[in-house]
C-alpha cells in the first residue's frame, strides 16, 4: 500500500492546478491587448510616414488613435492587471504617459509646427518603449509562452 502523507497530497494537488493554469494562459486566444499594440504599432507607422512627409494633417489624424485607443475588454483588464500584481500602477502610468504624449503629439500637429510634432513624437516613442522594456517579454512569455 502506498501511503502519501496530506500535506505532499495538497503539494501535489496545487502543482496540477498551477500548471494546468499556465497551460491555459499560454494556449488560449490572444488578448485583445495584443490586437490593440498591433494596431498602435500601425498607427505610430502611419505618423512617422506622416512626419517624413511633412503631411501634418495625417500626423493630426492619426494621433488621437493612439492617445484614445481602445481598452480591453473588463475581463482581459482583471486578467492582465492581477498578473502585474504590483506594478499595475507603473503599468497604468505608462499608459496614461501615452495617451497625453500622443495628444500633445496632435495638437502640435493641428499647429502644423514641425519642430514639436518631430520633439512630441520622440516622447511618445519613449513612452512605448518603456512601457515594451519593462512588460513585453513578461507578458509574452505568460500569456503566450514565448521567450
Amino acid at each position: 500500500m502506498i501511503y502519501i502523507n496530506r500535506k505532499t497530497l495538497i503539494a501535489g494537488i496545487a502543482a496540477i492546478i498551477a500548471s494546468s493554469q499556465a497551460f491555459a494562459e499560454t494556449n488560449s486566444e490572444p488578448l485583445v491587448l495584443q490586437k490593440i499594440m498591433k494596431d498602435m504599432g500601425k498607427n505610430m507607422q502611419v505618423i512617422a510616414d506622416g512626419i517624413s512627409r511633412e503631411d501634418w494633417k495625417l500626423v493630426e489624424k492619426t494621433a488621437p488613435l493612439i492617445a484614445d485607443h481602445p481598452q480591453p475588454p473588463v475581463v482581459e483588464k482583471v486578467k492582465i492587471l492581477a498578473y502585474v500584481g504590483t506594478d499595475a500602477s507603473k503599468f497604468k502610468g505608462y499608459d496614461r504617459k501615452t495617451h497625453e504624449a500622443a495628444g500633445v503629439l496632435g495638437e502640435s500637429a493641428a499647429r502644423e509646427d514641425g519642430y514639436a510634432i518631430i520633439s512630441d513624437f520622440a516622447t511618445l516613442q519613449n513612452t512605448c518603449l518603456m512601457c515594451h522594456q519593462s512588460f513585453r517579454k513578461k507578458f509574452q512569455e505568460h500569456f503566450y509562452g514565448k521567450l
